[in-house]
């Protein structure tokens, strides 16, 4: 059974997302605090952490830095706050996906399992995949560019896996979204740049010249073929 952290300091929110999710076949773990969240992610390691950003103590934010320092886990926030770049900031921090209050708890079900079943379809079928300067080990999710390991959230290594089984190919942000998401559900399109510009830190020596993963003005990103 896998199991959920919800993180928020609204009780009624705490208290809806853990009937859904546990109707749906999941462990819930809740917590209030952003101090609390760092300790029982620690302690538990949830496979999956639905975050607010409005918390006490240490904001959704603080949380997902410091999470992001030693753990990939997969990242879900929850926010209330109609300022674009914070969830933008929030992706960029390592986020995998957030939903913006007040928000259907049965989408919030299925983007848990979107992201979850990611994860496992990658371990259920095992290869190697390669492109120019990377390798892709799937049955570990282990990622190497320039035969150095890099460590990547589950939603980045979703998207270069899939980029890299097919590098020259462009791909819109819609379809991006379409490959990492799995559900049909509106999503908002600058994630996708906030995850670019993630991978391009961890696998280009200069990210603001890449040479693996590409812009094509107008259309989208690639997988450089050569």
């Amino acid at each position: 059974m896998k199991t959920i952290l919800v993180v928020d300091d609204e009780l009624k929110i705490t208290r809806l997302l853990r009937d859904y999710l546990q109707q749906a076949g999941f462990r819930v773990l809740t917590v209030a605090d952003g101090p609390s969240a760092l300790a029982v992610a620690r302690r538990e390691h949830p496979d999956m952490i639905v975050l607010d950003l409005g918390l006490p103590g240490l904001d959704g934010l603080d949380v997902t830095r410091a999470l992001r320092t030693t753990s990939d886990v997969p990242i879900i926030m929850l926010t209330a706050r109609a300022d674009e770049s914070d969830r933008i900031v929030g992706l960029e921090l390592g986020a995998d996906d957030y939903l913006v209050k007040p928000f259907s708890p049965k989408e919030l079900v299925a983007r848990v399992r979107a992201v979850l079943r990611r994860v496992d379809a990658s371990v259920e079928t095992p290869d190697i995949v390669r492109a120019p300067g990377l390798s892709i080990d799937t049955a570990r999710r282990a990622v190497t560019i320039e035969d150095a390991a890099v460590d990547l959230t589950p939603t980045e290594y979703d998207l270069l896996l899939h980029f890299a089984r097919s590098p020259g190919r462009v791909f819109t942000r819609s379809q991006l979204l379409d490959a990492i998401h799995g559900v049909a559900f509106e999503s908002y399109e600058r994630a996708i740049d906030a995850h670019i510009k993630n991978l391009r830190r961890k696998i280009e020596s200069d990210p603001a010249h890449p040479k693996y993963l590409l812009t094509v003005y107008g259309v989208g990103y690639k997988y450089a073929d050569a």
